[in-house]
């Protein structure tokens, strides 16, 4: 629940539909299973990517999609939880419904690599980027 946007029931639904994440070997799969990653066709040199695949558990991906609209909406705690410049960089070049399925997407996999290290979401300050979500 450390995780931005996410409360107690996405968190006890992410749970409830892997556990403690050992399911999954990196937040990426996690983010794939969940169907937040677009659907690819690759051909010889050419890699096209689609609409989102919308595989995996419908009721979480739904829950992670509406966390990433109410981080969206909340445009103060950017900064506090080091999503500012993310965001920002993203808003220019997406359209709004695409930057809130990218949102969910990233948020799924913070969560899970919360979930699998079990420890809390803390942000972590870098010399050469700036501030980095840990």
């Amino acid at each position: 629940m450390t995780v931005p946007g996410i409360g107690p029931i996405i968190s006890s639904a992410m749970v409830a539909a892997i556990g403690t994440g050992d399911v999954f070997s990196k937040g990426r799969d996690f983010g794939a299973w969940l169907g937040l990653v677009p659907k690819q066709i690759s051909t010889g040199d050419r890699t096209i990517l689609g609409k989102i695949s919308r595989r995996g558990n419908r009721y979480l991906r739904v829950l992670f999609v509406q966390a990433a609209w109410v981080v969206l909406v909340r445009i103060k705690d950017w900064e506090r939880y080091g999503l500012k410049s993310w965001i920002e960089a993203a808003k220019r070049r997406l359209h709004h419904n695409v930057l809130a399925i990218a949102l969910a997407n990233k948020l799924a996999r913070i969560a899970w690599a919360v979930l699998a290290k079990g420890r809390a979401f803390e942000l972590t300050r870098t010399d050469d980027a700036g501030v980095r979500p840990a």
